[in-house]
């Protein structure tokens, strides 16, 4: 299976992104995020504080323009995602906003129920 183009991506809807990020995280076994001199980078909804994640350097590179231009990508293995982040992000209340890109927002999931979504995808991949 072939990786889609940027152009390609950037036309999925919410649901298509978040199948592509699991689909690219699980298969490459990391997660994409931005970071800056504090961090990472973080982004409010509505309703909720959450760090944006990507399944691509490039898709993380291509939303760090204008006020994210100074922001770096950073590659995080899932091992250390399942063990570090998503304890972290879940006691400290925060969820996870899946591929924003330009036009789209991205889907908001908490990190238990994207740790799921990462494992059972591995757990597929790794039956074939």
């Amino acid at each position: 299976m072939t990786t889609p183009d940027l152009e390609t991506i950037q036309k999925y809807n919410a649901e298509q992104l978040y199948s592509h990020f699991v689909s690219e995280a699980a298969t490459h076994k990391q997660i994409w995020i931005l970071t800056d001199e504090y961090g990472s980078v973080m982004l409010n909804t509505d309703d909720e504080d959450c760090v944006p994640v990507w399944p691509s350097k490039e898709l993380a590179e291509a939303w760090a323009t204008g006020e994210w231009s100074d922001c770096k990508a950073e590659a995080i293995s899932l091992k250390k995602w399942h063990s570090r982040w998503t304890g972290g992000l879940e006691e400290d209340g925060f969820a996870v906003v899946i591929c924003p890109i330009e036009e789209q927002d991205g889907l908001v999931v908490y990190p238990e129920e994207l740790d799921k979504a990462l494992e059972k995808k591995a757990r597929k991949l790794a039956d074939k």
